[in-house]
């Protein structure tokens, strides 16, 4: 197959060219079906390499919930050909060097990555391959990291927003896994045995289930190169992942959460269901999010804001794997009653479905994404950064669909998506009470 777009790419042997797409060349491995992106940009000096699993808190269950997280610090603590009796751990090959390094979990990926000058590019695949299958998973290890991801959780307790937000999903989602936090909850951090987080480890962690993405300046023969011969060493997982096939049972009515506890302001928030990232509503929905509460002249700010109703104001629209939330999350001014709020927030949701947007609010949506679209590229990481949101959604090719979609969308479809979605019967709404507030 040849590539669709841009310049030649070259084909090796041990891997088969699949697709490009706006410089964005697309292999897979062939000994295990490694997906391999590579995005080569000669404007800078410096190379980008991440590793993305597919696999997070979704993957999760009962008894393990965090599993995802603390196996992400694990696998800092070395692997069979890089660990600290060979002095030769990433910190102190790559980190010393200038290299940016860390890894994120999230709820349908996890992704560990590397920024760096690029004559050290191929130290840092034969790193990340390593630990893809030879990490140290080990007692001592999680005896030792287990207190550092507890006060992780307990950060989050302490943060308003976070809490209340662990509550919304919570109670949005009572059989799919999004029901559990990516942290996890506390009992299971503190008791997880390291034989269950090895054989999370054992399912999950194989190059049949990962992408190997590599931007900035790199040579793209020298590169494949490498990650043939690093990657090729390992074998597919040897028994397929059976996937989440849990479905959240449809919701029959509005679902409430307050929370109380210390805090020196209060909170509001609606979350209503809406479908998952692929979904064809996902670019109306983005578009209401922005609309609703994305900037200073969205319609939240200037209803509560403005009003000096309230001191915030966001509306959040998740794009995921699976079914997710949009929601709005209000921080109340003083004096200011939560049911009041709430009453409020809901007649904003009316405007729409009644009124639909006007045509400023909708070329003003599309200006600030034509800017944020251009941010993407804004260096290795911004760019690694999007592409591995996009792979967690099932289709990396979203990069540059989406944004497409984006700038198609009308004010009419605005409208539609919020008649549809913004539905009580479908929401979950959430208080937040400070005690000191």
């Amino acid at each position: 197959m040849s590539p669709s777009n841009g310049p030649s790419v070259p084909f090796v042997t041990g891997a088969t060219f699949v697709r490009s797409l706006e410089g964005i060349h697309e292999y897979r491995l062939d000994a295990n079906g490694l997906q391999i992106l590579l995005a080569p940009d000669t404007t800078t000096p410096v190379a980008g390499l991440m590793v993305t699993y597919r696999v997070g808190s979704r993957n999760e269950a009962v008894g393990y919930t965090g599993a995802t997280h603390l196996l992400e610090h694990l696998m800092f603590k070395g692997s069979e050909n890089f660990n600290k009796a060979k002095r030769n751990t990433i910190w102190e090959l790559l980190e010393t060097k200038g290299a940016l390094v860390n890894a994120t979990t999230w709820n349908d990926r996890t992704n560990y990555y590397v920024v760096v000058p690029q004559e050290h590019l191929g130290s840092a695949i034969a790193l990340e391959a390593d630990r893809m299958r030879r990490a140290h998973i080990v007692e001592e290890d999680r005896q030792s990291e287990m207190p550092i991801v507890r006060n992780e959780f307990e950060r989050g307790e302490n943060d308003m927003t976070q809490a209340l937000d662990k509550q919304l999903w919570a109670l949005a989602y009572t059989a799919h896994p999004y029901h559990h936090p990516t942290i996890g909850w506390r009992s299971d951090i503190e008791n997880v045995s390291i034989e269950r987080l090895k054989k999370f480890y054992d399912d999950f962690y194989h190059p049949d289930n990962a992408t190997v993405s590599v931007v900035g300046s790199f040579d793209t023969e020298t590169t494949l190169a490498g990650i043939i011969k690093e990657f090729g060493a390992h074998d597919k997982a040897p028994t397929a992942s059976a996937g989440i096939y849990t479905k959240e049972p449809e919701q029959e009515g509005e679902r409430r959460a307050t929370i109380k506890r210390a805090g020196h302001s209060n909170m509001v928030a609606i979350a209503h269901k809406i479908p998952a990232a692929t979904d064809p509503d996902m670019p109306a929905l983005l578009m209401l999010a922005f609309i609703l509460g994305g900037s200073k002249t969205s319609r939240l700010y200037r209803a509560l804001i403005d009003t000096a109703l309230a001191t915030d104001v966001s509306t959040t629209c998740y794009q995921f794997r699976d079914p997710s939330l949009l929601i709005s999350y209000i921080t109340l001014a003083p004096r200011i009653r939560h049911e009041a709020m709430e009453k409020r927030l809901k007649q904003e949701f009316q405007k729409i479905i009644l009124k639909s947007v006007t045509a400023q609010e909708l070329t003003q949506a599309k200006r600030f994404l034509r800017a944020h679209v251009a941010s993407r590229r804004d260096g290795p990481y911004a760019l690694l950064e999007t592409l591995n949101e996009e792979i967690a959604t099932g289709d990396w090719m979203r990069f540059v669909t989406l944004p497409q979609a984006l700038m198609r969308v009308t004010a009419k479809e605005v409208q539609k998506a919020a008649k549809k979605y913004l539905v009580d019967d479908q929401s979950t709404v959430g208080y937040f009470i400070g005690s000191n507030a």
